[in-house]
């Protein structure tokens, strides 16, 4: 490999500042970031500079878009140049509401499609309960699947048909089976991410790292599997913005009086007036106006520091 000559490549799993980027030719190397910021993230279309046998990520192209979350602590961000996000839901346990529409927002944001599978439909009485739950997010007009990772059920033939040719980000809480969903579609997964964690010197891998996997030969398709989390700040978003990223929502905010209205208290509201108790695919759900309400209230109250 010649030195000197910055090389094009995709980095394919992140370790702090350690990356795995993968060339053109398809080899993977070790490459680590130039001062001390990490800027580089699983998706970057990077410039690389070889040095030995590893190498230094001297530039990141442009992105398409950039999925991540931010609280009042940190930014952290999960990977870029998504096609969609694939929002992992079991029928056991119980998901949250909230994470569930933050997750969907982050993804409205930038304009990424985002796709949600419920998983474990053998659990016959408990899917049924959340499927129905479900009912508000397929009205809004989201790719809403069962999903059964137990057996070659026909919803993995689904699912794979969703996924193929595309770039997916694989968002899910502890218990949804998010490691046995990567496993299914790309056998020995977790094999390759332990060998590449020794490799490192990183340890025991704990899903603490994002990385990326080819699920075809092509390399067409492909799945990036990310760390679980407990919280989903979303304090990158603008409170005045917030319903344009709510699809129940959006349709109403040409109803109302006022231009800047917040949909809380102005009389007049389009979106209040939209708010019911049933589930109409033209109506807003409580549940979901309450999601928007206390999210609006945690922003706007973000933006008095």
């Amino acid at each position: 490999m010649t030195l000197n000559l910055r090389a094009p490549g995709l980095i394919v799993a992140n370790y702090g500042r350690h990356f795995l980027v993968e060339t053109d030719q398809g080899e993977r190397l070790i490459c680590h970031s130039r001062g001390k910021k990490s800027q580089g993230v699983v998706g970057d279309r990077v410039l690389w500079l070889a040095s030995q046998d590893e190498g230094t990520i001297e530039k990141i192209e442009p992105r398409r878009n950039l999925f991540y979350r931010q609280d009042d602590v940190r930014t952290k961000t999960f990977a870029a140049n998504l096609d969609q996000v694939l929002i992992l839901l079991a029928a056991e346990p119980e998901f949250s509401s909230g994470q569930l529409s933050r997750a969907l927002i982050a993804a409205e944001e930038q304009h990424i499609t985002p796709l949600i599978a419920l998983n474990k439909s053998d659990l016959t009485v408990p899917f049924a309960r959340a499927w129905e739950w479900l009912l508000p997010y397929r009205n809004m007009g989201y790719d809403v699947i069962p999903l059964s990772l137990k057996d070659e059920a026909p919803s993995r033939q689904t699912l794979t048909q969703r996924l193929a040719g595309k770039t997916t980000l694989v968002l899910g809480p502890s218990g949804a089976g998010k490691s046995t969903l990567i496993n299914c579609l790309i056998p020995g997964a977790l094999v390759q991410t332990g060998v590449l964690s020794q490799a490192l010197n990183s340890g025991k891998h704990t899903t603490t790292s994002t990385t990326w996997y080819w699920v075809d030969v092509e390399k067409t398709t492909a799945l990036i599997d990310s760390p679980g989390f407990q919280e989903f700040g979303l304090n990158h978003i603008d409170p005045a913005q917030l319903a344009a990223y709510m699809p129940d929502l959006k349709p109403h905010v040409k109803n109302c009086k006022f231009y800047n209205c917040s949909h809380l208290h102005e009389p007049g509201c389009g979106v209040i007036s939209a708010v019911k108790s049933s589930d109409s695919a033209d109506e807003i759900s409580v549940n979901r106006y309450k999601i928007y309400s206390d999210l609006y209230a945690e922003l706007k109250g973000m933006r008095r520091y």
